[in-house]
């Protein structure tokens, strides 16, 4: 069984109902091709949302999306931006895909030789367009690789910035600067406007529209019709805005007729940013934040919408990630991923379709920080590896997080995520078999993709500069 478990037993028992009467239950008719839209939020919490529990910021649109879609609970992405960024965009782990000139760095420069959802998309004759922070040509707003921007890396069109609004944001409309400091609170806007309008000139066409937002990355900022609104001060306004906005792309979308073949899919790059208190976001019932692999670090909302394709009011338990869009969206798009490279996520249509028996193949999902493997889970079990607590060959991170997640992992800990899904309560003592098995898991994982100490057999590199030359510092 897929676990998909109804908000509505009725409604979902007529969703999947239409869909085993539809030819090929899961795999809808796709004469046209569907377009896709991915909505990619930055630092958005597990908790943030209404249909994911938060009961104090607003946000009905994508609620809405859950009530006429589909909610993940277990759905993962990276601990930060750059990594979430390269992994969504290649269907791989971070640390197996090659960087520009093996430069070993936090936020990967995506080499040209790896290849993209849009590329793969585009080739199946759909345009391609991104809509706000790229984070892959340098993580700075300034000396970036204008080689490595989107526009470069499969997509006909870019509206955005370089990197993250630490201090800063510049604009660029493909790969010209057109506005230097813009105004943060406009950017949320700003962004949704550029991919309506992307939208509305492609409406005859397949599209891959793909809406990184800067926010809630601080600096935070909201627009005035928001500022000041939200129970929740700067940060709840800021989200209630996404939210808007997201609501002005469902509208469009079926303005023009495209509701029925379209797939609108809602989610973000990692956990919160403890440190900022009350300008980051929530965990929810979950353990830790962004820069950690505790779940709070890396288990994020995912809900995903397409009237006549995806069962309404259901909720998926099965495990995914953001590696497993570039396999899914390739099925959905009738093209192929590459033969030619190992690719780490796995097609995941049946499970958004709903399709009864549906399972996740994922078997064992690798947590890293930068170049270190700390945790896998694989099924209900997560198993966090022996480390210090922190670690010198991983960047600073122990200070953004709560004090009490950071301690040396002596021996390995072992949560049941089904039970315990806060992961406070360790049973490695009671399930030897278990470590052992995932134990056996992360040696497979640090052999073949990599860790802080070696060079995983499966590691990419084009370039002839030398390759990680960040071991044994």
């Amino acid at each position: 069984m897929s676990r998909v478990a109804p908000l509505n037993r009725v409604v979902v028992a007529f969703a999947l109902g239409s869909l085993v009467a539809c030819a090929g239950v899961g795999s809808p008719r796709l004469e046209e091709k569907p377009n896709i839209i991915l909505i990619f939020a930055d630092d958005l919490g597990y908790g943030d949302i209404g249909c994911y529990g938060n009961k104090v910021i607003r946000t009905p649109n994508i609620d809405r999306m859950a009530t006429e879609g589909m909610r993940f609970t277990d759905f993962y992405a990276q601990t930060v931006c750059g990594p979430s960024r390269a992994a969504l965009m290649t269907g791989c782990y971070p640390l197996r895909v090659a960087k520009s000139r093996n430069i070993v760095e936090v936020h990967p420069r995506l080499h040209l030789q790896e290849v993209t959802i849009a590329e793969i998309l585009k080739d199946a004759g759909y345009k391609t367009g991104c809509f706000g922070k790229w984070d892959l040509a340098r993580h700075r707003q300034t000396k970036y690789d204008p080689a490595l921007l989107p526009t470069a890396q499969g997509f006909d069109y870019f509206f955005g910035t370089p990197t993250s609004n630490d201090s800063v944001v510049h604009l660029l409309r493909n790969d010209k600067v057109i506005e230097r400091k813009a105004s943060m609170a406009t950017l949320t806007q700003r962004y949704s406007s550029e991919a309506i309008q992307f939208i509305q000139r492609n409406k005859d066409h397949p599209f891959f529209v793909y809406i990184p937002h800067t926010m809630p990355h601080t600096r935070l900022a909201a627009s005035k019709e928001f500022r000041g609104k939200s129970p929740r001060g700067l940060y709840g306004d800021v989200i209630e805005e996404i939210d808007f906005h997201v609501g002005r792309i469902l509208d469009t979308v079926k303005r023009l007729g495209l509701d029925r073949k379209t797939y609108v899919i809602f989610t973000s790059d990692n956990g919160p940013w403890w440190i900022k208190k009350q300008n980051g976001g929530s965990a929810g019932p979950l353990r830790g934040a962004k820069t950690s692999v505790w779940e709070g670090g890396v288990r994020v909302p995912f809900v995903v919408r397409a009237p006549g394709r995806v069962p309404a009011g259901s909720v998926c338990r099965e495990m995914a990630s953001t590696m497993d869009m570039l396999p899914t969206f390739a099925r959905l798009g009738g093209s192929k991923v590459p033969t030619n490279r190992v690719i780490d996520g796995h097609d995941v249509a049946d499970l958004v379709h709903g399709v009864i028996g549906g399972k996740s193949p994922t078997k064992a999902l690798f947590h890293y920080v930068h170049t270190h493997l700390q945790a896998v889970r694989s099924g209900k079990w997560k198993l966090h590896v022996p480390r210090p607590a922190n670690p010198r060959w991983t960047p600073n991170w122990a200070r953004h997080i709560d004090a009490r997640d950071v301690f040396d992992i002596a021996s390995p800990l072992l949560y049941d995520l089904d039970a315990d899904v806060g992961e406070t309560t360790d049973v490695a003592a009671t399930h030897p078999d278990v470590v052992r098995r995932l134990l056996g898991f992360v040696e497979g994982g640090r052999a073949d993709i990599g860790d802080y100490d070696r060079i995983g057999a499966g590691a990419r590199f084009f370039d002839d500069d030398p390759r990680r030359p960040d071991i044994g510092k």
